[in-house]
């Protein structure tokens, strides 16, 4: 079921995400080489029930932690860990959200740990034009494949490959609502877009295939050629003005 939120109901939605932004900047200064995920993962724990919010992923379907912390390879899911520490020139994305009075906020960004090179360099600035464009088609009366399109058709014309297997969703009062949003597609297809909508738009991108697989704990999705993949996510409001940003 796709739910229509009135003007309250996303303004309350922004409050969420509000959080969410504010624990990205945050931990920005915590990225580089040598914090461990788990650090990540408690400093971001912290953050959020400092701003009287709850870290939404915690609990969520079983997963153990209050963000999702993706090193190189992992493309989204990565269960954080005190052992895992990050090296030089990784990347590492970061996928939090926040509930605050029965609404929900996500978003997600990579960050470096020091230099990268610049193969890296440009999957990162690639995965983060393309959510952009895929947001721009954020408009009533357009479809979820304009946004797919939009995103599959500025990574694939820069070599990269986007992530078939995984897709944006609904949010609002809750984590994940409909409708699915897929990184690729076909214009005017899928699911017509109407004022009042909420969606978080989160392209995967990867280095290499655009096959990935689940690792052993059941959670962390990676790359099936063990390159890099890049996550960027923000939540949007489909309104009379055209898409509004909640989480920036």
């Amino acid at each position: 079921m796709i739910y229509i939120k009135d003007p309250d109901e996303i303004e309350r939605i922004r409050e969420s995400n509000q959080i969410v932004l504010e624990t990205l900047n945050f931990i920005k200064s915590y990225i580089k080489p040598g914090i461990s995920t788990g650090e990540i993962d408690k400093e971001i724990e912290n953050f959020i029930l400092s701003k009287k919010a709850r870290p939404a992923f915690k609990g969520l379907y079983g997963f153990p932690a209050s963000a999702c912390v993706s090193v190189q390879e992992e493309v989204v899911h990565g269960i954080p860990s005190f052992k895992r520490k990050l090296k030089e020139g990784e990347i590492v994305g970061v996928d939090i959200g926040v509930e605050l009075g029965g609404f929900f906020g996500d978003a997600a960004y990579t960050f470096k740990a020091g230099s990268v090179d610049k193969r890296t360099e440009r999957l990162l600035t690639v995965t983060e034009e393309s959510l952009y464009l895929g947001i721009e088609q954020l408009v009533a009366d357009n479809c979820v494949g304009d946004i797919g399109n939009a995103i599959q058709q500025h990574v694939e014309k820069n070599n990269f490959s986007v992530v078939r297997d995984l897709v944006g969703h609904g949010v609002g009062r809750k984590p994940h609502e409909d409708p699915q949003v897929p990184n690729y597609g076909q214009p005017r297809m899928g699911v017509k877009l109407r004022t009042g909508m909420v969606l978080a738009i989160e392209p995967m991108v990867n280095m290499g295939s655009y096959e990935v697989y689940f690792a052993d704990d059941e959670w962390t999705v990676k790359t099936s050629d063990g390159l890099p993949s890049a996550h960027f996510e923000h939540s949007v409001a489909i309104t009379n003005n055209g898409p509004d940003i909640l989480s920036k």
